[in-house]
């Protein structure tokens, strides 16, 4: 299956340089109904501006965000209310998170940036008896069932940036100024190694070049 042509892809480069939308907030109310209802606390790791922390604040009790980007660990502290019961700190993931245990673990557009075996077994070490994890990815495109996925996303890509936009130009919101990388493990890779990591993890293909992955503690033979 062939890409469209580069004169395509430029001028969706421009399109949506000037309608940007946050997939990874799409991704978002998604993550919430993967949680429980109630919880005492939540780390998500890689937190950019803040913006899942402040929603995870509706469920826990204390939620504690980590990012390695000072810049941007300061503008979710500016966003974030003096009486939301987040914190948020400069680490790195996944040596330096912070102490658990934890009952929601989430990281979201970030573990493509760690070396993901150990990430995902430091995730598993943080989390409470029955908690839950749950990531948001990226993946490297390698079989057609994945680049027909990311050619379905293409036209739904500028159909979302309008709808959320209101059909206006916008600027590019502050969760979408962090560092940015392309992913470089396949989905199959993904999969093998979560499976030896966290058995019974729930892994899915999603659009707009995500997947996801959740897995609650207990859930699986270790």
């Amino acid at each position: 299956m062939t890409k469209p042509p580069n004169r395509v892809l430029q001028a969706l480069d421009r399109f949506h340089a000037a309608h940007p939308w946050d997939h990874n907030a799409h991704y978002h109310r998604w993550i919430l109904r993967q949680l429980p209802m109630g919880c005492d606390r939540a780390l998500d790791v890689g937190s950019g501006s803040g913006d899942l922390a402040r929603l995870l604040a509706k469920r826990a009790q204390a939620v504690h965000g980590i990012d390695s980007d000072p810049g941007i660990v300061a503008r979710a502290r500016e966003l974030t209310s003096s009486h939301a019961s987040v914190a948020f700190t400069v680490a790195d993931a996944p040596s330096g998170i912070p102490p658990g245990p934890y009952d929601v673990i989430t990281c979201v557009a970030t573990v493509h940036h760690l070396p993901f075996t150990e990430a995902l077994t430091r995730f598993r070490g943080h989390l409470a008896l029955g908690g839950t994890l749950v990531v948001v990815g990226l993946s490297r495109e390698s079989t057609p069932g994945d680049r027909l996925l990311a050619l379905a996303s293409v036209p739904l890509n500028a159909a979302m940036a309008l709808i959320k936009n209101k059909g206006r130009k916008a600027s590019r919101p502050d969760s979408m100024t962090a560092v940015t990388r392309p992913a470089e493990m396949t989905f199959a890779d993904i999969v093998r190694e979560t499976r030896r990591v966290l058995p019974g993890a729930r892994l899915r293909r999603r659009l707009f070049w995500r997947y996801t992955l959740v897995w609650r503690e207990g859930s699986g033979e270790r």
